[in-house]
């Protein structure tokens, strides 16, 4: 991939994940100073096509990314750091709780789903419980109106404590789409990563949503909630 293209596909997709919206190469132009006209644009995103990051809906004559262009834009643009603001007020919220482990999940499960707008999930390994937060919040992205995201997103939550064995969790993981190791969830993204709740607690700690999600934001709340979790104990 070309500098170039590099920098047309990052800009794609952060419009995208804001939007919601097909980007047409008309919008980058007038929003981005690219020296390109939209027309010099479109070849490039044709080049993309042909690459497998992007696809162009049959009514739409914007692009949106696949699954190869939201992992390259992960792994080459997303710098995992912990946020300090967000240290501060999951402080704030945990150090009550440290002494009860299922009001210190329940209360983490409720922040993580107010932060990163996703079904947040937390699931005790040992005891196989879980608690899920969210429900509002995925319910009104655009996505959740499209045809088999709730049938998805349901098959995925039936299928979680069973398949959850088969999801890599040591350090902070992304699964995008066909990546998730559960049947139908092509149309979802996972981050996930285990943290110690207690001493003899560990926790599955998870964000569902679209493939559209935040992902520099809810690979930073994963980060920094490992890092507070850590320093509790």
């Amino acid at each position: 991939m070309t500098e170039r293209q590099n920098e047309i596909l990052k800009a794609l997709i952060k419009e995208y994940i804001k939007t919601a919206e097909p980007i047409s190469s008309e919008f980058l132009a007038k929003k981005y100073d690219f020296g390109l006209c939209p027309s010099a644009i479109r070849i490039e995103m044709q080049l993309l096509i042909k690459g497998g990051f992007l696809e162009q809906p049959h009514t739409s004559a914007g692009r949106i990314p696949t699954d190869r262009a939201y992992r390259f834009f992960v792994d080459t643009f997303v710098e995992p750091k912990e946020e300090r603001s967000i240290e501060a007020e999951l402080n704030e919220i945990l150090n009550k709780q440290i002494d009860d482990q299922f009001k210190l999940a329940g209360n983490l499960a409720k922040f993580l789903a107010g932060a990163s707008s996703g079904l947040a999930i937390i699931h005790f390994v040992n005891n196989d419980v879980s608690w899920k937060e969210g429900w509002d919040e995925i319910a009104r992205e655009p996505e959740f109106l499209e045809n088999n995201f709730a049938f998805n997103l349901l098959n995925f939550l039936d299928n979680f404590e069973e398949k959850i064995k088969n999801i890599e969790s040591s350090g902070v993981n992304i699964y995008i789409g066909h990546e998730i190791p559960i049947p139908k969830a092509d149309n979802l993204s996972l981050i996930c990563s285990t943290c110690s709740i207690s001493d003899k607690e560990k926790a599955f700690v998870s964000i569902l949503g679209p493939k559209r999600m935040d992902y520099t934001k809810n690979i930073n709340l994963i980060h920094s909630i490992n890092k507070v979790l850590k320093d509790l104990l």
